[in-house]
C-alpha cells in the first residue's frame, strides 16, 4: 500500500500545488499578460490612430500645396497681366512722344518752308528791282528787253 498513499500524498500534494498556483501564481501571471494584451491594444490603437492622423496630415499637405500652387499660379498670372499694362502703358506714352515729336518737326518744316519762301519772295524783289533798274538803263529796245528778260529766267 505504499504505494496507494504515495499515489495518494503525490495526489494531495498536487492538488495543493494546484491551489497554490491558482490563487497565487496565476494571478500575477494573467495581470501581467491582461496588462500587456491591454499594452499591445493601446498600441495597436495608437498605430491606428497615428496612421489615421497621417493620412489626414498628408491631405492636408495636398490641399495646402494644391493651394499653394493655385495662389502662385494666380499671382504669377496677376504679375504678367501688370507686366503687359505696364508695357501697354509705356508703348501708349512712347506713341505719344513720338507723335509729339513729329509734330513739333512738321511745325519746324513749316516754319523753315515760311522762312525760306520769304528769303526767295525777297531775293526775286530784289532782282526785280535789279531787272527793272536794268531795263530803265538801257534804252528801250525790244531786243535787249528779251535778252534782259532771258536772264532774268536764267538767274531764277
Amino acid at each position: 500500500m505504499h504505494l496507494d498513499a504515495t499515489l495518494i500524498a503525490q495526489l494531495i500534494v498536487f492538488l495543493l500545488l494546484a491551489a497554490f498556483t491558482a490563487k497565487y501564481v496565476w494571478p500575477p501571471i494573467t495581470k501581467a499578460l491582461d496588462e500587456r494584451a491591454k499594452k499591445i491594444a493601446d498600441g495597436l490603437a495608437a498605430a491606428d490612430r497615428a496612421k489615421a492622423e497621417l493620412a489626414s496630415a498628408n491631405q492636408e499637405v495636398t490641399r495646402e500645396l494644391a493651394r499653394s500652387h493655385e495662389e502662385s499660379a494666380q499671382r504669377l498670372h496677376e504679375a504678367e497681366r501688370r507686366a503687359m499694362a505696364m508695357i501697354e502703358e509705356a508703348r501708349r506714352k512712347a506713341e505719344e512722344t513720338a507723335e509729339a515729336i513729329v509734330a513739333q518737326a512738321h511745325a519746324e518744316a513749316q516754319q523753315q518752308v515760311v522762312k525760306a519762301r520769304e528769303a526767295l519772295r525777297d531775293q526775286v524783289a530784289a532782282l526785280a528791282v535789279q531787272g527793272a533798274e536794268a531795263i530803265l538803263r538801257r534804252e528801250v529796245n525790244a531786243q535787249a528787253h528779251g535778252e534782259l528778260l532771258q536772264q532774268l529766267k536764267a538767274e531764277l
